[in-house]
């Protein structure tokens, strides 16, 4: 399977880049509501023989109209070019969004953008998608800029789940809020996965006989802080269970959440490599101990559950 190529501009693009059917929205996530919006573009782009494309931004609207928001990300863009994958994605179109983007009206746009610039030939999108500056820009309105500019536009409709809930981003960062992964999985499609670089911590855990892999949170939205059963994907391919710790230790009061992945079964330096680790189930909360003895047997304990859950 070829992997979804990024390219991060929308000017001078090489004629192969240009003229594709593309999906365009946020997308964070790449959750079913999403994929039903890909659907469209992919629909259209056989019809067309035309590359399937997904434009979306970074960073995200939202970071750059509210800079001091909370972490809320769910995936970085390399995540989100091998979720697209799958779905038969050519090319990701991460764009800019920068002061020329954020003042952009809605028709300049699609006039500059998606027709002068990437050249589409049809353009899909949600039916709550807005663009342009002040979110000016409906589904009608591209259409009508798409119908004068030469591409086609298809609108995908509300995806809901079977209790009537929206599947929409929020839906997913509410979920792992709560702490309720299978929900958050079933929005997704897959488990929520944090990705990053393995760094060095305070390894208090060697001391104990549980040596971790710490990863920063970064921008990601802060699950719930407790304990996981996880799934690691590291470099070379191969996937290790685990049980994590999400959070501040409150034994150690860390400045910054930290993801801390102990990795069943596996000795190893991974100090400097990037892993993705999903977080499948939600274990417990976080808690204080009355000494390492202590913590040493909830961690085993937790160990214990987490296999059992992996293992089913």
């Amino acid at each position: 399977m070829r992997s979804t190529r990024i390219w991060r501009d929308w000017r001078d693009l090489p004629e192969a880049l240009r003229g594709a059917s593309v999906a365009v929205g946020a997308f964070d996530g790449v959750h079913r509501g999403h994929q039903a919006v890909i659907a469209g573009a992919k629909a259209a782009a056989e019809r067309l023989g035309a590359p399937l494309g997904v434009v979306s931004f970074d960073p995200h609207p939202r970071r750059w109209f509210q800079p001091e928001a909370a972490p809320f990300r769910l995936m970085t863009a390399d995540q989100m070019a091998r979720a697209l994958t799958p779905l038969g994605v050519d090319i990701l179109y991460l764009l800019p969004f920068d002061g020329e983007m954020a003042g952009m009206s809605d028709a300049d746009f699609a006039e500059q953008v998606l027709a002068q610039g990437l050249g589409v030939r049809h353009a899909a999108v949600g039916f709550d998608f807005t663009f342009g500056k002040g979110r000016s820009g409906s589904p009608e309105a591209l259409r009508a800029y798409g119908e004068r500019l030469g591409f086609t536009v298809s609108v995908a409709e509300r995806l809901d789940d079977a209790d009537g809930l929206k599947l929409s981003s929020s839906a997913v960062r509410e979920a792992l809020k709560a702490g309720d992964m299978d929900r958050a999985a079933a929005i997704l499609g897959r488990p929520f996965a944090i990705q990053g670089e393995v760094i060095h911590g305070d390894k208090r855990g060697r001391t104990i006989g549980v040596p971790t892999a710490n990863i920063a949170l970064g921008d990601y939205m802060r699950p719930a802080y407790g304990v996981y059963a996880t799934r690691s994907r590291l470099p070379d391919g191969r996937v290790i269970d685990g049980v994590a710790s999400l959070g501040v230790r409150p034994m150690y009061a860390l400045e910054s959440p930290l993801l801390e992945v102990w990795l069943f079964d596996f000795d190893g330096d991974l100090y400097g490599q990037i892993i993705e680790t999903e977080l499948v189930a939600w274990l417990r909360g976080e808690e204080s101990f009355d000494g390492l003895e202590a913590l040493k047997a909830q961690i085993d304990a937790d160990a214990a559950a987490a296999r059992k859950i992996l293992a089913s």
